[in-house]
């Protein structure tokens, strides 16, 4: 019986990557004939959009390099903003006066990005700012400006027990559900006024058709679709506004397996690309033979035959994964932190993810390690 199964097993493997390997060469072909620049991608999904997520891996320089330098063609074709996790609303009039500028002033916005998450010391984060306050000096007095529109809000940690009980997040999250809250910024600020926005954010806010799967023990096959994030909730009501690109990056292993990261479409992608010589492409996943290519990370939990199709929308490729790298540390930011260790200890995120620091030393050796992308990715392929 042991024998047998083994035959079984092994059978089920070479019928795997012969079909995987059908679908590479399948996708190759589309590409030849089909494959944009990133740049130009984008672009085309705003013919038929208002909205395009960006669902990133935090803290990978290309990722928000390729959004910088995206800002001089989106006002080109008319889109005139760019929406970002990483700032409190608290501060978009400040923010909007500091864009228009006629000097720039790296200390105010570095001060403005310390105040959402003082461990936040990424220079590249920062520089969409300067971006927008660049391309700003260029246009005539009267013309349309560009705006960078903060979507978070500011949270307060320092209070955390260390259970999430709804009267403690209540009392972290003044404001309220993220999500909802970002959904009300871009109704208000986009929607209502009849505009476009390219937005980055983390991969999970960017979910649109795409319903997140956890276990649960309540739920008809254990499985219970989440379908409040960021994203969902935009698409739910702008469905023929909304489209969702994901950033190349690592995906989650499925829940007890190993490695911890795996490589989208089980490692596809990486194939795939590296048949069109590793080229920074853009590409559609819905309606496309890429699209058809299984994924088996934990994303595919409680769905049958998951597909990346199912996933997202769209895919940006940049460079191989062990290529990333990642963003610039500010070290204007630990005189920051060390000046104002109180105020710091507020934005510090979720010290259920990670222990809050005792130190300001400590937290800095902390953002350095989060900030090592190459470590994180070197081994997935």
């Amino acid at each position: 019986m042991k024998f047998k199964t083994i035959i079984i097993t092994f059978f089920l493997v070479q019928f795997s990557n012969a079909q995987q390997e059908n679908e590479i060469q399948e996708s190759v072909h589309y590409l030849k004939q089909k494959h944009q620049n990133p740049k130009d991608y984008v672009l085309s999904k705003f013919k038929n959009n208002d909205i395009i997520f960006l669902g990133e891996d935090h803290r990978v320089r290309e990722n928000v390099e390729f959004v910088n330098q995206m800002i001089p063609h989106l006002y080109k074709n008319g889109i005139y903003n760019v929406g970002v996790e990483f700032g409190a609303s608290e501060h978009q009039e400040e923010v909007d006066s500091l864009v228009n500028a006629k000097e720039y002033n790296e200390n105010r916005i570095r001060k403005i990005m310390f105040d959402y998450n003082s461990g936040w010391a990424y220079q590249e984060y920062m520089d969409l700012y300067k971006a927008a306050w660049k391309l700003n000096q260029t246009l005539p007095e009267n013309a349309k400006k560009f705006r960078i529109i903060n979507l978070s809000y500011q949270y307060n940690w320092s209070s955390f027990s260390g259970q999430k009980t709804p009267e403690n997040m209540k009392k972290v999250f003044s404001k309220g559900n993220t999500e909802t809250f970002r959904t009300l910024i871009v109704k208000k600020e986009i929607i209502s006024k009849n505009e476009k926005i390219l937005i980055l954010t983390g991969l999970n806010h960017a979910f649109t058709k795409y319903r997140n799967s956890i276990y649960d023990y309540t739920s008809p096959g254990f499985v219970r679709f989440e379908e409040g994030y960021f994203g969902n909730l935009i698409y739910k009501e702008f469905p023929e506004k909304t489209f969702t690109i994901i950033l190349h990056r690592p995906l989650y292993n499925y829940p007890n397996k190993l490695p911890y990261f795996v490589s989208p479409g089980n490692g596809a992608i990486e194939k795939i690309m590296l048949q069109e010589n590793n080229m920074p492409l853009g590409f559609d996943l819905a309606g496309t033979p890429l699209g058809n290519i299984r994924d088996d990370s934990s994303f595919s939990m409680g769905y049958q035959g998951f597909r990346l199709s199912d996933f997202m929308d769209g895919y940006i490729f940049l460079k191989p994964l062990n290529q990333l790298s990642n963003c610039t540390i500010d070290e204007a930011f630990l005189p920051l932190i060390k000046d104002h260790w109180q105020e710091a200890l507020k934005t510090i995120p979720d010290p259920t993810w990670t222990p809050k620091p005792s130190s300001p030393d400590d937290y800095w050796k902390a953002i350095k390690d989060y900030s090592d992308v190459h470590s994180t990715y070197k081994n997935i392929h």
